[in-house]
């Protein structure tokens, strides 16, 4: 039997996981990214209190860990979205639509009672696969 091992995924420049948990794992060309919020890497603070700057920040998380597998969110196959506030959900989407221009993973979205950090009002997770030959950032 072949040995087959997951290996994990960091990208430079994002916020350590607050828990015991990689930002992504990899394996046989798929990449699991963790749910992500929208804590600014360069200012360790949430990208604003509004729905659409949390939202495009938690995707441009996921964008700087997919890079660093050899993805983009071109390549996203599923994503779950959990929204603190059912109610956002237009003013969400129509963000996620910007940001995912013709691509249209699966998706879940639900609304959830609370997201680990204070003012966080949207977490996304993804499931995308690895491009066979590296991506020019």
């Amino acid at each position: 039997m072949e040995n087959i091992r997951h290996s994990a995924v960091h990208a430079e420049n994002l916020p350590k996981p607050v828990g015991p948990y990689s930002p992504a794992t990899s394996l046989n060309g798929l990449i699991f990214v963790s749910g992500q919020g929208a804590t600014n890497p360069k200012t360790g603070q949430l990208a604003g209190s509004d729905i659409e700057s949390q939202t495009e920040q938690v995707l441009h998380n996921i964008s700087a860990i997919l890079r660093a597998a050899g993805s983009d969110l071109d390549h996203i196959l599923r994503c779950n979205v959990y929204l603190i506030d059912i109610a956002e959900f237009a003013r969400m989407n129509a963000v996620y639509s910007r940001m995912f221009g013709d691509n249209r993973p699966a998706r879940t979205t639900v609304q959830v009672s609370a997201l680990p950090g204070p003012g966080l009002r949207v977490e996304i997770d993804a499931i995308a696969y690895a491009t066979p030959t590296p991506l020019m950032e």
